[in-house]
């Protein structure tokens, strides 16, 4: 495995993810076609849960996102679950603004559809 960088666009995140265990998604999603954008994403992803790392910390610190990228990241956190199959750790930080209810509330749903906790961030 490699680390995989992709750098941020004003429509679309930026992206790092390394072997051991570092996932960050940070900015904003609003991209017209994210089946493409994210391919190469679920595509590392899919090769890392086959040996993921003993401590996988995921960071979301987004700004805004779409419903679309919005299915796209439930489906990519709920792909991270599995590492706990693997009896691995694995941390969510959601990172939010302060007054930003939309992003917390967004973060908190995430939370009891993949039914994991989350760290909640307020960044001031």
């Amino acid at each position: 495995m490699q680390e995989t960088r992709i750098l941020p666009t004003k429509n679309s995140p930026e992206i790092i993810m390394t072997p051991d265990g570092i996932i960050k998604i940070r900015g904003r999603s609003i991209h017209e076609n994210v089946t493409d954008f994210f391919k190469p994403v679920h595509h590392w992803i899919d090769e890392y849960i086959k040996v993921p790392a003993d401590i996988t910390c995921v960071d979301m610190k987004l700004e805004y996102f779409n419903s679309a990228s919005a299915k796209v990241f439930i489906q990519l956190l709920q792909k991270l679950t599995y590492v706990k199959l693997k009896n691995k750790k694995l941390i969510f930080n959601w990172y939010y603004e302060e007054g930003d209810e939309d992003i917390l509330e967004r973060g908190e749903y995430f939370a009891s559809v993949l039914d994991v906790p989350f760290n909640f961030i307020r960044i001031k």
